[in-house]
């Protein structure tokens, strides 16, 4: 199994210090918390995409390549790109420039994303929300198989023998389909052959096996190759020294972090410490607890799911460097290379 971790770079105050770092801090912090995951030895960086003040990234590519000139062997990936309301062939030329420049290790998750902000910005309407993602994905699709590509479709102008450039260093940039909440999404996925990340941030983890079948099923029924579909499974996570300490220093980001998400979508909620509890325990999905624990819930979805990644968001809710830079140090020293070697039996 690939073990990696993923930013999406929120601005949300220390809960400690009630202090904000700069997106200039935040950026620098991502970038080197990319190179030192690469020299720990993890396989995957990714990076997420928002166009708010009080999140640091709206273009990951542009942050993916400054992170490709510091690592060597790390895969680098979205996570995740709004395909909404971004122009297929750009994304595209983007992220095959990265390829180049990263020599083969670009990869892209799209998404619909937890914000509606992009839709104004860009000129997109909302009341076309599914339809825009089906289109743009199958362009994407297409611009990923072949050079020269002839397509036509109703929200973006049609192309004509256009030429698409630069290519990829690789034979195809892996794409990806995050899933967090619905099986039309997990079908879809399977129909057009791409990846599957799919969210998980709590709740026993038995509950999300349907979207995993639905996923299979579908991909099995119009004929795409088995060995070719890749499932990850993402969500935050905190390692510590026992369970107690993890849940213990954890809270107070993770009920950070949900609250200023709620404010920003008008409803004024927390985490209790008790609801938190309860999400975090041995037999939830949140990844928190001790090296020991977190290999236990890992390899427990392993057992429910057979998937090929693994990827943590460690960073959210005003923490400080110095305990993403231990989470990371956790995960690739303590739990990458028991997983390793249990998923490789």
């Amino acid at each position: 199994m690939e073990i990696g971790v993923y930013s999406l770079a929120d601005l949300y105050p220390n809960p400690l210090t009630g202090k904000t770092i700069s997106a200039k801090q935040r950026i620098e912090e991502i970038i080197n918390a990319a190179k030192m995951a690469d020299e720990a030895g993890l396989d995957v960086f990714g990076v997420g995409e928002h166009h708010r003040l009080d999140y640091a990234v709206s273009s990951p590519p542009v942050v993916l390549s400054a992170i490709s000139q510091v690592t060597k062997r790390i895969k680098l990936t979205s996570a995740t790109t709004v395909l909404n309301t971004v122009d297929p062939v750009r994304l595209f030329e983007d992220f095959a420039t990265l390829d180049l420049i990263s020599n083969g290790r670009a990869e892209i998750i799209t998404g619909r994303g937890a914000f509606l902000d992009s839709f104004p910005l860009f000129g997109y309407d909302i009341n076309t929300y599914d339809e825009l993602f089906h289109e743009h994905i199958d362009l994407l699709l297409k611009l990923n198989e072949k050079e020269l590509v002839t397509w036509n479709g109703r929200y973006r102008p049609s192309l004509n023998a256009a030429e698409i450039a630069p290519r990829p260093i690789q034979q195809k940039i892996p794409i990806w389909v995050g899933v967090g909440g619905t099986l039309k999404s997990a079908e879809r996925a399977g129909r057009l052959g791409t990846g599957l990340a799919l969210a998980i941030l709590g709740g026993d983890p038995s509950l999300y096996k349907p979207f995993i079948d639905q996923y299979r099923e579908s991909a099995a029924e119009y004929g795409h190759v088995p060995e070719n579909l890749k499932v990850a499974v993402t969500g935050h996570a905190y390692i510590s020294k026992t369970n107690e300490q993890a849940k213990e220093e954890f809270y107070l980001y993770h009920s950070n972090y949900w609250h200023h998400l709620n404010l920003q979508q008008g409803v004024n909620k927390t985490f209790s410490r008790e609801e938190f509890d309860q999400i975090s325990g041995k037999e939830s999905a949140l990844f928190v607890g001790s090296s020991e624990q977190i290999i236990e819930k890992i390899m427990r979805q392993y057992e429910l799911f057979g998937h090929q990644r693994f990827m943590a968001q460690m960073d959210i809710g005003g923490m400080p460097y110095k305990k993403v830079v231990e989470n990371i140090e956790r995960l690739a020293m303590e739990i990458a290379p028991v997983i390793r070697k249990e998923t490789r039996k």
